[in-house]
């Protein structure tokens, strides 16, 4: 006979209760867990898909998500001469607020020149960019399809295809717009303001000849980290590798956040150890006269045992198996990204079930010390 088994037959309602309430807290667990999973591969997520190995910025700076970088675009034509380069594109990069009917959204507007480096990794539906003026391709986050329209800045672009995971290091949907159309977006006076500046006698650059970065692709035979060095010598520009730019990405620009969601996670797996703890407690205590009858005919201290850690182990994998269940059905309904890898729930599953196997130890050191008159007490 299985008395665990039996005593949760017995009180099935509370049990089930219990192991609700634990599948929500271990649910908010792997959630944090799949969030600081989702924060680092949407940082990743543009520098991996635009295939670009080598990042050429302004001297001095890091890059163009970690701070504002500009060069000028003819260093493209400079980049493609070194011997080892077969693809070169230029990018510019900005973050903008606009309106689509009557919600506000947030995009993360790419530039790059259609054809060459830079582009949108997939197209999930319509087209990529053929060169052509006013059009533009998403992120499916934006809700946006294919023949929709937004405007950005004074012009009305056209909605001709969607790509997926797309979005800037802090998870804004990226909108991609030929280089041409992104430049005037980004550096184009407003009517007023280039009257004030003529009447002002000034006259300002021409914004097409400015980029964000020259990105570029090297041969199979070639080194990047040598590439990138040959470039340093031109003392006037910076080179980065792929690995150096997802480096700085992960290790400054999220930083704070990664850090942030990694304690908050520890502090809910700690948490949830004391409130298993508790919990199991609670119910060793409720079942003190029963205990106390095993003891008076002569059971052995194992089958109390048993008893105790057999309802622990339950009640956690089956909290934690509702709770992954249940974040995996609502995973896509977060604001940001949520990544459920197999090995951090395999990992989670074994950190809950040494919570639960040490948590009852503290109600098998309770039950232990019961003594068997107890069963005769009125």
């Amino acid at each position: 006979m299985n008395l665990a088994y039996r005593d949760v037959r017995h009180n099935l309602g509370r049990f089930i209760v219990t192991c609700l309430g634990l599948s929500l807290l271990l649910g908010v667990v792997l959630a944090m867990i799949g969030i600081y999973r989702g924060l680092i591969a949407d940082a990743l997520e543009l520098v991996e898909g635009m295939d670009a190995q080598i990042w050429v910025v302004e001297k001095g700076t890091r890059g163009p998500f970690a701070e504002a970088s500009r060069i000028p675009l003819d260093t493209r034509e400079a980049i493609a001469r070194i011997q080892g380069v077969v693809k070169t594109g230029a990018v510019t990069f900005q973050s903008i607020e606009t309106e689509n009917g009557s919600e506000k959204i947030r995009l993360y507007v790419i530039g790059y020149e259609p054809g060459e480096l830079g582009g949108p990794k997939y197209i999930l539906k319509g087209r990529g960019l053929t060169g052509r003026n006013f059009e533009a391709v998403v992120d499916s986050r934006t809700k946006l399809e294919p023949g929709d329209h937004l405007q950005l800045g004074r012009n009305n672009f056209t909605i001709v295809g969607t790509t997926i995971n797309a979005v800037s290091s802090g998870g804004e949907p990226a909108i991609y717009l030929s280089l041409d159309d992104a430049q005037k977006l980004q550096y184009d006076l407003s009517p007023s303001a280039i009257r004030r500046e003529r009447a002002k006698g000034k006259i300002t650059a021409d914004p097409t000849n400015t980029v964000s970065a020259i990105i570029a692709r090297v041969s199979p035979n070639a080194s990047p980290d040598h590439i990138a060095a040959v470039i340093w010598r031109w003392k006037h520009l910076t080179a980065l590798t792929e690995k150096e730019q997802g480096r700085i990405l992960t290790q400054s620009v999220i930083e704070k956040a990664r850090k942030q969601i990694g304690m908050f996670t520890g502090i809910l797996i700690l948490v949830s150890a004391v409130i298993i703890a508790l919990i199991i407690h609670t119910m060793t205590m409720d079942k003190i006269r029963e205990i106390a009858t095993l003891k008076l005919i002569g059971a052995p201290d194992r089958v109390i045992v048993n008893l105790i850690v057999q309802q622990a182990l339950a009640m956690g994998l089956i909290g934690f198996a509702l709770g992954g269940v249940m974040i995996s059905n609502i995973k896509n309904y977060f604001p940001k990204r949520v990544i459920l890898q197999p090995a951090d729930g395999l990992e989670l599953a074994g950190v809950v079930g040494v919570i639960c196997l040490l948590a009852s130890m503290y109600g098998v050191y309770s039950a232990m010390k019961v003594d068997p008159s107890r069963a005769l007490a009125g």
